[in-house]
């Protein structure tokens, strides 16, 4: 196994350790009087973080894509950035955090951590992984591709947020019109 693969692995098992983390957070929103917003969107999402994964061993098995130490080694140190800050998110929401929006209504919002910055912290995660883990290995074709689909998905999921957080409502969590 190479190390871009095991890396790529590595990232997978992290993706599946946050989506328990997800779920059971989710529980512990949903016993509280959580209310789930912009569900349909979900879906998309799973698919395109999976597509970004897949993307990165594909683009680099297939089109032989080398690790060109100056750009490699950047966006290594980008995507451990990206990873912390997640993780850095994660453990400052604790069980609000989600992969979904789910808001328990009545609970304030979180202004310590990383959110005393941003408003939506673990989203530059997300931007800055999508960039950096691709180019880890030149897969600069992986990088714009999760870049341009991502785009409109953000921007779906934080007006969902949005709304969410000062309606605790679903309505304006409809995804753009094309």
């Amino acid at each position: 196994m190479s190390p871009y693969t095991l890396l790529i692995a590595v990232v997978a098992v992290e993706r599946v350790a946050e989506l328990v983390t997800a779920r059971r957070h989710a529980a512990w929103s949903r016993a509280r009087g959580g209310i789930e917003s912009g569900a349909g969107h979900y879906p998309v999402m799973v698919a395109l973080h999976t597509g970004l994964l897949v993307g990165c061993l594909a683009e680099t098995g297939l089109l032989h894509r080398p690790f060109v130490p100056v750009l490699g080694w950047p966006a290594f140190a980008a995507a451990l950035l990206a990873q912390a800050l997640r993780w850095w998110c994660i453990t400052t929401l604790g069980p609000r955090w989600n992969t979904r929006v789910i808001v328990v209504p009545g609970l304030p919002l979180v202004r310590t951590g990383p959110y005393r910055w941003l408003h939506h912290p673990n989203y530059l995660a997300v931007v800055l992984e999508g960039l950096a883990l691709p180019l880890v290995h030149s897969n600069w074709i992986t990088a714009t591709v999760f870049t341009a689909l991502n785009a409109p998905l953000l921007a779906t999921r934080l007006r969902c947020e949005k709304a969410a957080l000062s309606t605790v409502g679903a309505a304006a969590c409809a995804p753009d019109p094309a």
